[in-house]
């Protein structure tokens, strides 16, 4: 028996904006759940992990997001799938 689903919350990443976050050490960025907006955060040690030119700082973080950024949200949707929050952090362990 097929069991429907009458409503499914998605997140979606329409703008391609990201910020370093200097402070937190992370790369910052949104997704939208409709109109809510959701913070994202990747951990410098997970952006280390995807690209060793990642380890240069800021501007190489950025690059390193902009070059993995489908692997990113894939990882960001699965991490909101799992569990309703008010933001996110996606460290190391969440690309493995």
């Amino acid at each position: 028996m097929r069991k429907t689903v009458w409503w499914k919350m998605a997140i979606e990443f329409p703008n391609l904006s990201r910020r370093y976050d200097a402070t937190r050490r992370c790369v910052r960025f949104s997704g939208y759940d409709g109109a809510l907006e959701r913070p994202f955060f990747v951990e410098e040690e997970a952006l280390w992990a995807l690209d060793a030119i990642a380890r240069k700082g800021g501007a190489a973080l950025l690059t390193t997001f902009d070059r993995h950024r489908d692997r990113i949200y894939a990882v960001a949707v699965r991490l909101y799938g799992r569990r309703r929050e008010g933001s996110y952090t996606l460290t190391p362990a969440d690309f493995s």
